[in-house]
């Protein structure tokens, strides 16, 4: 990352001591948060306002979760440009196809036990559910007219090694996927995130791993791309997930953005299927931000705002980057909280900068 800073000393508390009643209330009332995330608002207000959303909000919608997508997929280690990926879709990419409707159903609930290997630790899982009519046939988002000045000046070789690795893919097909997701997120949000584990792991993970929970011991390694360390036992991962679904469902005050970064916090800490879940996280944040009315239209490239604040100069700006700020939730207290919602209010601030310049560039074009 090129920026780091300095992680601020926080009390070595799990998080979830701060997440207690009336938990996400406080996390809004903790200092700079309010502030931060009225910034964040207007910056979307503003995205909103845009003549060219009358017209063109679909182009703006496909462009924002390709970017989005693609940065995720760079934050979970698996880079790849813009225009390759961009390049790979719009030609003969063998996994840019409609997903079957055989597919189209949400996984089991990432606390259920494996029908085939039970897991003792989530006795009480609930079963799955049909997803919504329209989820099957699903597309990858569509190629998109992008106007010149957004394209790179370099000359795309499909020849080149910037191709998209499954990773990528299966971060595309999920975002493709969010609103497809939505009322299940809304109604069951753990199943919601099995869902998305089977979307981003297809083709990388093997079956028998996708939407399942991870085993406190086994012969995979957990994947740590943001070196956070290890993750708690499943059966504190299982107990802080029904916190955070309970969370979900109660009603809240807080700003929809103070409730995307606790979302997002709470599975980075969790780590709830040990692969892949920076990318969960990540979609799991936009889908709270579309849900709850902040951003319904998913305009926002929300994973570019945690890249671009790692480049932000200024020494003297009280935002650390996406891993050091991570690191300051997963550290745990009051001020490791407060730390990690100002660098999640700043991404999306700097996110809805950037879809307000692709709506120019698309009002320049038209």
């Amino acid at each position: 990352m090129a920026r780091t800073g300095t992680v601020p000393t926080v009390n070595p508390r799990p998080s979830g001591s701060v997440l207690a009643a009336d938990p996400l209330a406080r996390v809004a009332a903790l200092p700079g948060v309010r502030e931060a995330a009225d910034s964040a608002r207007a910056a979307v207000d503003a995205l909103l306002r845009h003549r060219i959303l009358r017209r063109q909000s679909a182009a703006v919608t496909t462009e924002a979760s390709l970017r989005a997508a693609r940065a995720s997929a760079a934050l979970e280690g698996h880079e790849i440009s813009l225009e390759g990926l961009r390049g790979y879709l719009s030609g003969a990419g063998t996994d840019a196809r409609p997903t079957p409707a055989s597919e189209g159903r949400l996984a089991p609930d990432p606390a259920a036990p494996n029908p085939a290997a039970p897991n003792p630790a989530a006795p009480d899982a609930a079963a799955p559910d049909a997803a919504a009519p329209d989820a099957a046939a699903r597309t990858f988002p569509p190629a998109v007219g992008v106007p010149a000045d957004l394209r790179s000046t370099d000359s795309l070789d499909l020849s080149s090694t910037d191709l998209p690795s499954p990773v990528v893919l299966g971060t595309v097909r999920l975002y493709a996927e969010l609103g497809v997701l939505g009322p299940a997120w809304e109604r069951a949000p753990r199943q919601a995130l099995a869902r998305m584990h089977v979307l981003v792991g297809r083709g990388y993970l093997p079956d028998d791993l996708l939407g399942r929970p991870r085993a406190d011991a086994g012969t995979r390694e957990l994947l740590d791309p943001l070196r956070l360390g290890p993750p708690p036992h499943s059966v504190e991962t299982s107990v802080r997930l029904d916190g955070l679904t309970g969370l979900l469902v109660t009603p809240t005050t807080a700003p929809a953005v103070v409730v995307a970064a606790v979302v997002h916090g709470e599975l980075l800490a969790l780590r709830p299927f040990g692969a892949l879940d920076g990318v969960i996280a990540r979609a799991a944040s936009r889908l709270v931000l579309i849900s709850r009315g902040l951003d319904p239209k998913a305009l926002t490239a929300t994973d570019v705002g945690h890249l671009e604040v790692d480049h932000i100069d200024d020494p003297g700006a009280p935002v650390l980057g996406y891993r050091d700020a991570a690191a300051a939730y997963v550290g745990g207290g009051a001020q490791g909280v407060a730390t990690w919602v100002l660098h999640c209010a700043k991404a999306l601030e700097l996110a809805a900068r950037e879809s307000l310049a692709v709506c120019e560039a698309l009002a320049r074009d038209t």
